[in-house]
């Protein structure tokens, strides 16, 4: 056999072994969430007699294994990597995170040299596996506050209509996490954990603020933060916010709406490149190819690189902060 061979088989076993791995780290994900849930239980919520926790010998090996594996690589995570974890709502540590991008980068190296022969080819594969988790942790993070955004008038609606009842505001916090859907409950049921397990009000507020990075709830908190100092009629403020967020939330869609043309010219200008050099790929693949030649690689790229910025550019035009 064949050096060649042996190292491909090497390469093929490491993409097999990564694959495994992310698989598990991904699957195994619900036993975390699980495990945290159970744990903020035992101290937030009194349990009932009749509740048995799952005690699987296997599933117990599983987040004995996980809990060592945190440890041993606890000195590689950062404080900005778990808040955006828990922004994504996303079932994993910090620690399993950055081995899934050590494990994508180690699989799209070999895949890239199994499939071109080339080491060029997979370092390239290794920078799509390295920057595609991150991408992807930014894409759910913006859903999930594009999500919490809209849902915020209803919540302080809700909180309003609940201390003019007479409930207390972490009283009024339950019709949110009871009567909303998610990504608002399970923010304002992180909320009261966090007071359950001793944190003050103000201090679960803007740990929920700084998840969210959302200026209307950043007005919201600092509202109820003020009146928790110095007192004050509750209801009359939380009518003034509401009101307040309304209002600018009525400005940003007329702005929405001013804008749509350029934002939709914006993409049509970025996606009519490709679907033009799709079109003639299919037309006359022969002449294409020519494009991808050494002597000329450098204009395809280029041009990628200048609808890029062209993208950018236009984006940044009409994005207008109120």
């Amino acid at each position: 056999m064949s050096p060649t061979t042996i190292s491909i088989f090497i390469i093929g076993g490491i993409i097999i072994l990564a694959g495994g791995l992310i698989t598990w780290g991904v699957l195994n994900g619900l036993v975390y969430s699980e495990e945290l849930e159970d744990r903020l239980t035992r101290y937030v919520v009194v349990p009932e007699s009749n509740v048995k926790l799952p005690t699987g010998s296997s599933r117990a090996g599983i987040r004995r294994l996980r809990l060592r594996i945190n440890r041993m690589l606890s000195a590689v995570v950062s404080t900005k990597l778990s808040i955006q974890l828990i922004s994504a709502h996303w079932p994993i540590t910090e620690v399993e995170f950055v081995l899934i991008r050590i494990l994508g980068v180690i699989g799209g190296f070999g895949l890239g040299v199994i499939l071109f022969r080339s080491p060029l080819s997979g370092f390239g594969f290794a920078i799509i596996a390295y920057i595609i988790p991150s991408i992807y942790l930014r894409w759910s993070i913006n859903r999930r506050r594009m999500n919490f955004a809209k849902q915020l008038v209803d919540a302080l609606v809700l909180i309003e209509g609940g201390v003019r009842s007479g409930y207390s505001l972490l009283q009024a916090l339950d019709l949110i996490i009871s009567e909303l859907p998610a990504p608002i409950s399970e923010e304002f049921s992180r909320v009261k954990q966090e007071v359950g397990l001793g944190l003050p009000l103000s201090d679960a507020l803007n740990n929920m603020s700084d998840r969210m990075q959302n200026n209307d709830l950043t007005l919201v908190v600092t509202a109820i933060n003020i009146n928790t100092q110095v007192g004050g009629n509750l209801t009359t403020m939380l009518s003034v916010v509401t009101d307040t967020i309304r209002s600018r939330i009525r400005l940003f869609s007329e702005i929405r709406v001013l804008t749509a043309q350029q934002r939709y010219t914006g993409f049509l200008l970025t996606l009519l490149p490709f679907l033009v050099g799709g079109l003639l790929f299919v037309l006359n693949p022969t002449y294409m190819s020519r494009l991808f030649e050494r002597e000329i690689i450098c204009v395809p790229i280029g041009a990628l690189v200048s609808i890029l910025i062209g993208n950018l550019v236009i984006r940044r035009m009409v994005k207008i902060d109120i």
